[in-house]
């Protein structure tokens, strides 16, 4: 790289960690703005507020608005330089458009390489923390869909599956439990008609179970009983679908929680993949914005600086609406999760290439 390329990367990530230091103060406190009456009214303290829930929060803020901050930063920095006549003398001088993007593309995967590695593996770990405070200290958790068609994993290896979960009598109906061993084949089941949470013994209680038993060679054996209790890892509360499920598991926590739900003929899945494909498609939002801001900002324009930071607004915020109306497709089928998790991204892919080929080189 030259001095030049250096100069560019220098700035560029310098611009990227300012503005991404301005959004989650801003995030922060138009959050607390907002939930501060939730917090106060069910007994949080300020101090876990801001020592606990806070930094727990960050991560999830910075996933969320990296792309954003890149974007940004992007068209600021070759605004400037348009503005400067600095591109127009380079270009003048035979560098074209496509060498100029260089810096940029470099510092773009760099970012996209780290935020996979940090959406698929950090935020996880934070949102635990965060989704738990939320659920304790604010009157609506985020992310709170229905009570039908609940899956989850009880522990590794164990999926619990409920057709409906009534939260005012404690009681699922169409239960099913599987267990798999560490090769991942089936090895007992157990189906009850209904589940009772007791609350004496803060335990189960499965009516009618029929419990099925499977060898290594695939015998079965089959047990009817009437009555059955057991302790599961999961409480009342957390019988309830959020889009929550997801976010708070790793790439490997999720892909295991994916496969073992497909094993035990689970349906309606498409929140849980499409969360879990975005997992992957999500930091490449941080190149793909690169590729469409330097060519929308390379061309000096009447009403400089503003009316570019302006369209830079309208064009980012219109990537994210992109990615949030697509996603519902996925979640109810009308399109495959992998398709609706990709869909946005290669969308705009195709527009930063129009753009690309229409402006001067």
């Amino acid at each position: 790289m030259t001095k030049f390329d250096i100069h560019i990367a220098r700035r560029l990530i310098g611009g990227y960690i300012a503005l991404l230091g301005g959004l989650i103060v801003f995030f922060i406190v138009l959050h607390y703005v907002e939930y501060i009456d939730d917090f106060l009214d069910r007994g949080a303290q300020t101090r876990d507020v801001f020592l606990i829930y806070y930094p727990n929060y960050i991560p999830e803020i910075i996933r969320l608005v990296s792309p954003l901050a890149f974007f940004i930063s992007a068209v600021y920095l070759t605004g400037r330089l348009a503005e400067k006549l600095e591109l127009s003398t380079l270009q003048t001088s035979g560098v074209s458009l496509y060498r100029l993007l260089v810096p940029y593309v470099i510092v773009g995967l760099l970012v996209t390489g780290i935020m996979f590695w940090f959406n698929g593996w950090v935020v996880p770990e934070t949102n635990r923390v965060r989704i738990q405070f939320e659920q304790d200290y604010t009157k609506d958790a985020s992310g709170r869909i229905d009570y039908s068609n609940i899956h989850r994993q009880i522990s590794p290896g164990s999926i619990l599956s409920v057709g409906f979960f009534d939260g005012e009598r404690k009681t699922a109906t169409t239960v099913s439990l599987h267990a798999f061993d560490d090769e991942r084949r089936l090895r007992k089941r157990i189906d009850a008609v209904r589940m009772l949470w007791i609350d004496s013994t803060k335990q189960w209680q499965l009516i009618d179970p029929v419990i099925r038993s499977f060898s290594v060679d695939g015998i079965e054996s089959r047990k009817v009983l009437s009555l059955l209790d057991t302790t599961l890892s999961v409480l009342p509360r957390d019988l309830a679908r959020t889009e929550d499920d997801m976010e708070a598991m790793t790439i490997d926590d999720g892909r295991e929680y994916i496969d073992e739900l497909k094993r035990s003929g689970a349906n309606k899945i498409g929140i849980p993949l499409v969360l879990y494909y975005s997992k992957f498609s999500y930091p490449f939002a941080n190149l793909i914005l690169i590729l469409l801001g330097v060519p929308l900002s390379s061309v000096r324009r009447r009403g400089g600086q503003a009316f570019l930071m302006g369209t830079a607004l309208f064009v980012a915020f219109a990537y994210l609406s992109v990615i949030k109306i697509i996603e519902p497709f996925g979640f109810t089928g009308a399109l495959s999760p992998v398709m609706a998790s990709w869909l946005p991204h290669a969308l705009f892919v195709v527009i930063a290439a129009v753009i690309l080929w229409r402006v001067r080189k």
